[in-house]
C-alpha cells in the first residue's frame, strides 16, 4: 500500500513539473517578441490593387510639379476602436501604403521619396499578422527609396527649413471613403466655426506644426497638384473603376431580383451590401440612396425605413468602395415586377431622353456641345413619342428646356466626375480620354410627387465613351425579365 502511495506522488509530481514547464514556456513565448521573417511576402503586408511602379510614377509626377521643393503627407491615424483601417486618398493615391501615422516626403530635387513608419511592435504583429516595418525590406516591397523610422522626420524637417526649401502638404481635410473632398471639407467648417467645439481639422493643425518648426520655408497647397493627377485615370485605374461597376452593378441587380411588396427599402439595401462585401468591397461608397413611392422626391433620401407597396416603383442609387475607387448607379424598377401602363410611359420618354444626353458624349468637346447635340435628338423624341398623359408630356418637355437653357451657358455640365471619391477631385474646360463622370438628370410631376432618375458611370474614350455600368438592364423588358428570375413570397421584414 506504501508503495502504491509512494510511486502515485512521484507521478503527481511528474506531472505538476511537466505542467509548470509548459505553462513557462507558453509565457515565455507570449512575452517573447516574434521573430521577423527574413522576406516578408509582399501581398500579406502591401497593397494588391496597383503595382510598386503605378504608385512611383505618380511620384514621379508630383516631382516634376514641384520643382526644387518637397511634398509632405500624412497618413491618417489608427481608427478608435475595432474598425477595419482605410487609408486615406491622398496619401494611398501616392505610396499605397496602408499603415496608421505614417508620413510621405517627396523630394523633388532629390528625385526621392522617404516614406517614415512607426517602429516595429511585436504585440500588433502577433495581434494583426505580418506588417512593414522601417528597414530596406519595405523599401524592396513599396518601391519607395527609403524606409525610416517615424520619430526621424522631425530631423528631415529641420534639414529642409535651414535651406529654406518649399514645402507643399494638403490643406483640405483626408478623405476616407464614404465621403468626397467637399463633404469633409465642410464638416471641418462648420466644426471649427462651431462656438462648442472649435477644433481645427488634422491637417490645420499639422500646418501649424510645419510653420512652428520651420518658419522659414514657404507653405504652398499640394492638392490643386493632385487633384489634377488624379482627374484624368490611368488604365489601371480605369480597369478598377470597371470591376467596381461590376460589382456595383451585380448588388442593384441582386436587390432588383429580391424586390417586392411588403420588404422594407433597407432590405434591398443589404440585398446590394452582401454582393459588395462578397466580391471584397470595403464597404458602400455612400449612402444606399434607396426611395419608394413619393420618397423618390428627396434626392439623397437613405432613411429606407419604407416599406414597398404594390405599385410602387423604387429608385435606387447605390455603389461600393471597392480597393480604393467608386462607382455610382441608379436604375429604377417596380417593386411588384411589373410596370404599370403610367409607369411604362413615364420611364420609357424619360429613357430615351437620358440616352440622347449619353449617347451624345463625345471626346475634346466642352458640355455645353454635348447638350447641344443631345437637345436635338431630344426634339426629335418629344416628337415621336405617342403620350397618352398630359402630364407625363409636359415633365418630358420641361426636362428638355432644362437641357435647352444648359445648351448656351458657359457652365454647362453633364455630371460629376467619380475615382477615389463619388464626387471626384480635379475637371477640365472639354471631356478628355480618361475622365471618367456620371449623369443623373431627374424628371418630374411635382404635384403629384413623382420624380425619377437614371444614373451610368462611365469613362470618355477616344471614340466616345464606355459605359462601366451598361450591362444593368435598363429597358423596361429587361428589367421586368430580370426581376422575374426570382419571386418568391415576401418575407417578413422587422422595422428598426
Amino acid at each position: 500500500m506504501k508503495l502504491r502511495v509512494r510511486l502515485l506522488a512521484a507521478v503527481v509530481v511528474l506531472v505538476v513539473c511537466a505542467f509548470d514547464s509548459r505553462v513557462a514556456r507558453v509565457v515565455l513565448t507570449q512575452d517573447r517578441p516574434a521573430a521577423a521573417p527574413e522576406v516578408l511576402d509582399a501581398r500579406a503586408v502591401f497593397t494588391d490593387v496597383f503595382p510598386p511602379e503605378e504608385f512611383a510614377a505618380r511620384r514621379a509626377r508630383v516631382m516634376e510639379q514641384i520643382g526644387d521643393a518637397v511634398a509632405i503627407l500624412q497618413g491618417t491615424p489608427e481608427r478608435p476602436g475595432e474598425q477595419p483601417f482605410r487609408q486615406n486618398n491622398n496619401f494611398f493615391y501616392l505610396t499605397g501604403v496602408e499603415l496608421p501615422r505614417a508620413l510621405a516626403v517627396v523630394d523633388g530635387r532629390a528625385k526621392r521619396t522617404t516614406l517614415y513608419l512607426q517602429p516595429r511592435d511585436p504585440r500588433r504583429e502577433r495581434m494583426y499578422g505580418p506588417l512593414l516595418f522601417p528597414g530596406d525590406e519595405a523599401a524592396r516591397i513599396t518601391g519607395i527609396e527609403a524606409v525610416a523610422v517615424r520619430d526621424q522626420f522631425q530631423k528631415a524637417l529641420a534639414a529642409f527649413a535651414r535651406e529654406r526649401r518649399t514645402i507643399y502638404t494638403l490643406f483640405r481635410p483626408e478623405v476616407l471613403g464614404s465621403a468626397s473632398s467637399s463633404d469633409t471639407s465642410a464638416f471641418a467648417a462648420t466644426t471649427a466655426n462651431d462656438p462648442w467645439d472649435g477644433r481645427p481639422s488634422r491637417e490645420a493643425a499639422f500646418l501649424q506644426k510645419l510653420h512652428t518648426l520651420a518658419p522659414q520655408c514657404e507653405v504652398r497647397a499640394l492638392d490643386p497638384i493632385l487633384d489634377r493627377l488624379r482627374f484624368i485615370k490611368s488604365p489601371r485605374e480605369i480597369a478598377v473603376l470597371r470591376e467596381a461597376a461590376r460589382v456595383g452593378g451585380e448588388g442593384i441587380m441582386q436587390a432588383m431580383r429580391e424586390a417586392r411588396p411588403g420588404m422594407f427599402e433597407y432590405e434591398l439595401q443589404a440585398a446590394a451590401d452582401y454582393v459588395f462585401r462578397k466580391h471584397g468591397a470595403y464597404g458602400p461608397a455612400f449612402f444606399g440612396l434607396v426611395a419608394s413611392g413619393q420618397n423618390t422626391v428627396y434626392s439623397h433620401y437613405h432613411k429606407g425605413t419604407a416599406r414597398l407597396a404594390d405599385g410602387d416603383w423604387v429608385q435606387m442609387d447605390y455603389g461600393p468602395d471597392y480597393k480604393y475607387y467608386v462607382t455610382d448607379i441608379t436604375r429604377v424598377f417596380p417593386a411588384n415586377g411589373k410596370f404599370s401602363p403610367f409607369q411604362r410611359e413615364f420611364y420609357t420618354v424619360y429613357l430615351r431622353l437620358y440616352q440622347s444626353v449619353l449617347g451624345s458624349v463625345r471626346p475634346h468637346v466642352p458640355a455645353r456641345d454635348v447638350i447641344k447635340d443631345a437637345v436635338v435628338k431630344m426634339d426629335q423624341v418629344l416628337a415621336s413619342f405617342t403620350f397618352t398623359n398630359a402630364k407625363i408630356k409636359q415633365a418630358a418637355t420641361a426636362f428638355v428646356e432644362r437641357y435647352r437653357a444648359q445648351a448656351g451657358s458657359q457652365r454647362a455640365g453633364l455630371g460629376h466626375t467619380i475615382g477615389m471619391e463619388v464626387h471626384d477631385v480635379g475637371g477640365a474646360p472639354a471631356l478628355e480620354p480618361g475622365e471618367v463622370l456620371t449623369i443623373e438628370p431627374a424628371m418630374s410631376i411635382p404635384e403629384d410627387r413623382v420624380s425619377m432618375r437614371l444614373e451610368d458611370s462611365f469613362v470618355i474614350t477616344e471614340n466616345g465613351c464606355e459605359i462601366l455600368t451598361g450591362f444593368v438592364p435598363i429597358e423596361p423588358d429587361a428589367i421586368e425579365k430580370l426581376m422575374a428570375e426570382s419571386r418568391q413570397p415576401a418575407r417578413s421584414g422587422t422595422k428598426r
